[in-house]
């Protein structure tokens, strides 16, 4: 067999383990965002269905505030003891506590117990996505050829959609096979327990995988960092590094992705009273249909580069939002919705954040130092998807309550993707001409960043 061949047959091998576990935890993680406008009823007091549903959203966001606190915890464990433990850490707390939700008691049962418990179990769930997808970039990245770490890195873009349209079809499959009484009564609890048999089988996949080769390598050599939080800020330039990636890729990234994927669901069915059904399907159409192109966007970016696809996608969200939600706004009616419209505008939605998210993994990946990268990547991914993005259901839907304006609630997602347009543009550099054999000169790679000529 030819050696480009084996190459190839190699790494898709290795991409399928690593994006398995990593479908699996987003799957995990977004169970409760496809669930929580039905959550509210379930968990929190009876009486005032936008105060329960505003709460029910909050504590979908507290999953995410708890994720840049994860990112150094897990970020100093994948740069002294390695990528793979670490991110194998993750997937068993990540499916442990999905598994936890399940099992609890509702507010009809335990009162103000119920939503406690919920919280905690978020903050654990945000604590160890915190860990993923540093891990599981870094791992896929660095196994990739200089020329392909756009194409193969953008699998593990993918698969976080791909775990949004999981949760969304087992959740749709469920509450249809089982009758809204069932579902409403015992049903809720089925997608939550199944994550334990989901975890199992890709922990048995990720075990058999080896340790990222740069990692090996600066073991060998003995030049692994001691203390990589406090190295990431030290090592000259890097912290100046991670704040321009977080206020300018980073937050354009989530709040570009959470448009898509979250609030375009909240929105049809809060504001535009669509019922679950339909307006689930109609999101999860347009979702699945857009997650190729994270991956077309990734190997794009190999050809024309990194920072252009993102700088575009920016671009995009600023100009269309509006135009998109306006076409959702209209397609919605009484007794004649139109499901295609709404599915293609999700769609719409989607393409522009894969065009920011697609070339991110191997972007950011190239761009900070080998023995700090798993922190240096997860402190900004986490605080911008953590804060800004997870956050955004919540302040988008509150200003949209407040205002009375359908768009104002754009506001908060354009407004991000302006800064990071200029931020990103002026202030962040290109990384595709990044430099070759980086297996073999781990080493060197640990003082320099690999984007850099």
């Amino acid at each position: 067999m030819k050696p480009h061949v084996e190459k190839e047959r190699s790494m898709r091998s290795l991409v399928m383990a690593s994006s398995v576990g990593t479908v699996i935890e987003w799957y995990d993680f977004f169970l409760y965002g496809s669930l929580a406008i039905f959550f509210a009823r379930l968990f929190y007091p009876p009486g005032n269905d936008v105060a329960a549903t505003l709460i029910s959203v909050a504590t979908f966001a507290t999953g995410f505030a708890v994720r840049p606190l994860g990112s150094l915890l897990f970020g100093y464990m994948g740069d002294s003891v390695g990528r793979k433990k670490t991110f194998l850490i993750t997937l068993l707390i990540m499916g442990c506590s999905t598994a936890a939700i399940g099992l609890l008691p509702t507010f009809a049962t335990a009162g103000y117990i119920a939503p406690v418990l919920l919280i905690l179990l978020r903050i654990v769930q945000g604590l160890a996505l915190g860990g993923e997808y540093g891990g599981a970039a870094t791992y896929v990245a660095e196994h990739s050829p200089p020329g392909e770490r756009g194409k193969w890195a953008s699998y593990i873009q993918a698969m976080a959609s791909a775990g949004f349209v999981l949760s969304l079809g087992i959740v749709l499959t469920l509450r249809l096979w089982l009758g809204e009484e069932a579902f409403g009564t015992w049903g809720w609890r089925a997608p939550f327990l199944v994550s334990i048999v989901l975890v199992a089988v890709s922990l048995r996949i990720r075990l058999r995988l080896a340790e990222s080769p740069v990692f090996v390598e600066m073991h060998k050599q003995g030049t692994l960092s001691k203390s990589p939080v406090r190295d990431a800020f030290r090592i000259p330039g890097n912290a100046r590094r991670i704040i321009l990636f977080l206020f300018g890729v980073a937050c354009a990234q989530a709040v570009t992705f959470y448009t898509a994927q979250f609030y375009a669901l909240y929105y049809i069915q809060t504001f535009m009273k669509v019922p679950f059904l339909p307006a689930t399907l109609s999101v999860a159409a347009g979702a699945f249909l857009g997650v190729p192109f994270f991956v077309l966007f990734g190997a794009l970016s190999d050809k024309i580069g990194r920072k252009r696809l993102s700088l575009a996608g920016m671009a995009a969200a600023v100009l269309f939002y509006i135009p998109i939600f306006s076409l959702i706004r209209h397609a919605i009616a009484p007794e004649n919705t139109n499901f295609i419209t709404i599915s293609a505008c999700v769609f719409a939605l989607v393409i522009i954040a894969a065009a920011v998210y697609g070339p991110y993994g191997a972007f950011i990946v190239e761009s900070f130092p080998a023995n700090v990268r798993y922190t240096s990547i997860s402190v900004p991914y986490h605080i911008g998807n953590g804060i800004f993005g997870g956050f955004l259901p919540l302040v988008s839907l509150w200003l949209v309550t407040q205002t009375g304006n359908p768009y104002a609630g754009l506001l908060y997602p354009m407004g991000l993707c302006l800064i990071g347009f200029f931020i990103t543009l002026f202030w962040v550099p290109e990384t595709l001409s990044v430099r070759k054999g980086e297996h073999t000169q781990a080493v060197s790679l640990s003082h320099e960043v690999i984007g850099e000529a």
